[in-house]
């Protein structure tokens, strides 16, 4: 087993390892060993206030504190380079990371290399020329609509110190919009289930410029990209985009580049293709 790759699977935002537990399965059955980890103030970190219950208190949810506030991308570092550290006294590494997780994984392959015997973005966040806030404002981000998930947002996130998400409304519009943008391809019933596995809160620093690629530290690990070509959050344009400028950063280190049918979160709810995917990686 010492030269068999451990998976290091990193989540998105207001996500956790829960929803990595299908893709493990696969993995395993496909002999592949793997670890999905909680980056600080998620999974049993996370805080459920009391008003996000059932029924709800808007007014009480709007206030409440959570413990990820002031939790910030260094610490999500530091979090994935213990694991890392750990992992690596078993053979080789392969860093997964899913959508916002992107931006994290991106930052500990700028800081500690070594640890990383690959990288694996499935559409997920891979700022090189700009940083996260900037590609929301290109032309390949313009049909999606932030604005649609407004209605579920609660209090406000300079004094809550955090971004506040009510996934548990019944609102069907504000659903509707989850959905599309999403898992346009799920059942309403997968969609909720996935749904009640999101936690509330999620802290407010994906990165800054100074967090973007660097080509003589991220640039010497090599690197697949997996696009969902129906993501409708992290359009295959702009996943198209990052992988472009990824390689013009270092042209003899370029992505390897896969592709999933599917919204973005399907290929969690239906891994198998996935765990295929990673597991043709593993001797790479």
């Amino acid at each position: 087993m010492q030269n068999q790759p451990t998976f290091v699977l990193v989540h998105g935002a207001f996500a956790n390892s829960f929803s990595f537990a299908p893709l493990q399965a696969e993995l395993a059955l496909l002999g592949h060993r793997s670890v999905a980890l909680d980056l600080p103030g998620h999974g049993f970190e996370a805080t459920f206030p009391a008003a996000y219950q059932a029924p709800q208190d808007l007014d009480a949810l709007a206030a409440a504190p959570g413990s990820i506030k002031g939790v910030m991308l260094a610490d999500n570092v530091a979090r994935v380079t213990e694991v890392l550290e750990r992992a690596k006294r078993n053979g080789p590494t392969v860093l997964v990371a899913h959508s916002r997780g992107g931006c994290t994984a991106t930052a500990v392959a700028n800081a500690r290399p070594e640890l990383i015997d690959r990288i694996v973005y499935v559409s997920a966040w891979c700022p090189v020329d700009l940083d996260v806030a900037g590609y929301y404002a290109e032309p390949e981000m313009a049909d999606v609509d932030p604005g649609g998930f407004a209605a579920a947002l609660v209090g406000n996130p300079a004094e809550l110190g955090l971004l506040r998400t009510n996934f548990r409304t019944a609102d069907p519009a504000t659903l509707d919009a989850f959905k599309q943008a999403f898992a346009a391809d799920l059942t309403d019933d997968e969609f909720r289930t996935f749904l009640n596995t999101f936690q509330p809160d999620e802290n407010l620093d994906a990165g800054t410029p100074d967090d973007r690629a660097q080509a003589a530290t991220w640039g010497r690990i090599p690197r697949t990209y997996v696009r969902l070509a129906a993501d409708a959050s992290l359009p295959p344009a702009v996943q198209d985009r990052m992988i472009l400028e990824a390689d013009a950063l270092t042209p003899d280190n370029s992505f390897d580049v896969r592709t999933l049918e599917g919204s973005h979160l399907r290929w969690l709810v239906h891994p198998r293709p996935a765990a295929e995917v990673l597991a043709s990686l593993a001797g790479n």
